[in-house]
């Protein structure tokens, strides 16, 4: 009887790992016990994930990311290239803090960009999209487009990744699905 995923032959997955069915997970990541992926997940090669690690369906986690314990990504999360999540606010190499791991969570359908990096303890909404290289220091709300380091607002994007531009009513039309979204009170949610 085989996996319903499919593993590398270079992949290490230690036992008490919860694959989903269809994940593929590629060339030397390392899938670490206790940790779960949900169905049809990308893992792509040179992958850390660490115990009690959670990854909804659908998530993909390109090359050369870490995702350390604390971390849970709701469906349809895109990690890029080189991405990095700590989970300790004042790491000391002498000093043990297992057990004081901050939790950060990542809302369903958000991008982490390539090299981007994401500090403890934050809450990365829905459809948020961190840019290339930014450094997440706070917690980002649904839709919001950060970049920069530190990582600052500069917009507002579509769950389909582009750019929403709000008339004087505050609405926005994505350009290439059509879906209509409001802003109001400086938050904004899909209408539809």
């Amino acid at each position: 009887m085989g996996t319903a995923y499919f593993a590398h032959p270079t992949a290490v997955i230690d036992e008490g790992c919860h694959i989903g069915k269809g994940t593929k997970i590629w060339h030397f990541s390392h899938l670490m016990t206790g940790c779960v992926l949900g169905e049809n997940c990308n893992i792509g090669q040179n992958v850390v994930i660490s115990p009690e690690v959670v990854l909804g369906n659908h998530v993909k986690v390109q090359n050369n990311v870490s995702v350390y314990t604390g971390v849970t990504c709701d469906d349809d999360v895109f990690l890029g290239p080189s991405c990095v999540f700590t989970n300790v606010i004042n790491p000391r190499s002498g000093i043990n803090r297992r057990g004081a791991y901050a939790r950060t969570h990542v809302g369903k359908g958000a991008t982490i960009g390539a090299n981007a990096t994401v500090v403890c303890g934050r809450d990365i909404g829905t459809y948020a999209f961190i840019g290339a290289g930014a450094v997440v220091t706070r917690d980002v709300p649904p839709y919001a487009l950060l970049v920069g380091n530190p990582a600052r607002q500069t917009g507002w994007m579509s769950e389909y990744g582009h750019r929403l531009k709000f008339d004087q009513n505050g609405m926005a039309v994505c350009p290439e699905s059509g879906q209509e979204y409001k802003m109001e009170e400086n938050k904004v949610k899909r209408t539809k």
